[in-house]
């Protein structure tokens, strides 16, 4: 008995809507579920990427103010030239900065627009001979308070803060995906079963008129994709909110020195997305798999 696409589309439909509460039910949980999961991914590339820029052995980064003087900014090279406790530095002028706040803010047109070269600090980026943290610090509050310097940021202490910020975030959004993805998996089996249940009687008319398993599962397994699907498709839209007000939040120029380059870029978002989708049909599959596994073919 061949499967019609009309027959299984409207036995799915039925399905779903005799159990319109508990189908319901599921999809919210398959959303927020996956909308955690997807965000503890979101999180660990927005660290990872707020965190380049100390690759290469930088430890602190001495950032001027944007109207320092000439005469400023060569006292500020001159202490760094001269000193035997810093193994190498490169300058990052306000042409380059405004280079990298482009391409770290590459996806807001609207705020790379408005800024110009002009109001971005410049900035030494310092490699010490010892990095050990106390050697660091000792040597960074050397050039605190020093005239034309605006803040100094130590690689210690700003990735600490965005990997305990991050650690705190993550762990309750993995944790809290794993329970619901749980939670999801048992009510998409229930849903099936329910299903299967309400529909006894025409399932052995089926059967006693050569209808072939598959042809009887479909429509079942089907109501279980459906349900997954539709929650990726929230938890999608929960994840483009969580980077647009959140991720992009913390990363907005009022916190540009400690937090620069908290973004997730687009290929990161959309392999993101793609994820979520995978473990909604993994997670429709088993529990639609196991559902018409044991009490369909009872």
């Amino acid at each position: 008995m061949s499967l019609n696409p009309v027959y299984v589309l409207r036995e799915t439909g039925q399905n779903l809507w005799r159990n319109v509460l508990s189908s319901a039910a599921a999809v919210i949980t398959i959303g927020v579920s996956l909308w955690l999961f997807g965000g503890f991914f979101l999180f660990n590339y927005a660290v990872d990427n707020a965190t380049a820029r100390w690759e290469g052995g930088i430890e602190f980064v001495v950032w001027m103010q944007p109207e320092a003087s000439l005469e400023q900014d060569d006292n500020i090279r001159t202490s760094i030239e001269t000193s035997p406790s810093i193994r190498s530095w490169t300058y990052v002028d306000q042409d380059e900065t405004l280079e990298e706040f482009q391409e770290i803010f590459a996806d807001t047109p609207e705020l790379t627009e408005v800024v110009s070269a002009e109001i971005l600090p410049p900035s030494y980026r310092v490699v010490p001979v010892d990095p050990s943290p106390d050697v660091v610090a000792e040597l960074a509050s050397q050039f605190v308070d020093r005239p034309g310097v605006q803040e100094v940021v130590s690689a210690d202490k700003t990735i600490r803060d965005i990997q305990n910020l991050a650690d705190r975030v993550t762990r309750v959004f993995l944790v809290g995906s794993v329970i619901l993805l749980t939670a999801a998996t048992l009510l998409i089996l229930t849903n099936v079963v329910s299903a299967i249940r309400s529909r006894g009687a025409e399932i052995e008319i089926m059967k006693v008129v050569g209808a072939t398993n598959w042809f009887i599962r479909i429509p079942f397994m089907l109501e279980g994709l459906v349900q997954a699907v539709l929650g990726a498709m929230g938890a999608w839209i929960g994840l483009r909110i969580l980077d647009d007000t959140v991720i992009r939040g913390l990363s907005q120029p009022d916190s540009l020195q400690l937090m620069q380059g908290f973004q997730v870029d687009r290929s990161e978002f959309y392999s993101t997305s793609l994820l979520v989708l995978v473990i909604a049909v993994v997670v429709s599959g088993i529990g639609s798999a196991v559902a018409v596994t044991r009490y369909l073919d009872a």
